[in-house]
């Protein structure tokens, strides 16, 4: 089982930019970032393949961007133009089942705040 750890959480002003990161334990294929709002279900954000196909959910496109580095096994994800409601806890996992189905287990996550 792969371990995975986020970070790069914060708190930042409605239009502001952070960058999370995950880093795995070993090697992964398919990865991808989900999150969870107070009070509601987790929920995809976004996805890439080992060969670095991405996908996004609607709605992030165009504001959040995907990327990794294989060689360091860390994957990273650039949040730009943030909402009040891009406020959630942010989890990274593989992805089972490609684009969106996430593995079994979930790691502690980062908090991201975004305030109006």
């Amino acid at each position: 089982q792969v371990q995975l750890v986020e970070s790069g959480g914060g708190l930042v002003q409605t239009g502001g930019s952070l960058r999370l990161s995950c880093t795995a334990s070993g090697r992964t294929f398919s990865m991808g970032w989900f999150r969870q709002a107070p009070g509601k279900e987790r929920e995809f954000v976004a996805s890439q393949s080992w060969s670095g196909g991405t996908y996004y959910a609607d709605s992030v496109k165009g504001r959040f961007t995907i990327s990794r580095d294989n060689a360091k096994n860390t994957m990273y994800l650039q949040m730009n133009s943030l909402k009040p409601e891009d406020t959630a806890v942010y989890y990274c996992n593989v992805i089972r089942s490609w684009p969106a189905t996430p593995g079994d287990y979930w790691g502690q996550g980062t908090q991201v705040i975004v305030s109006s």
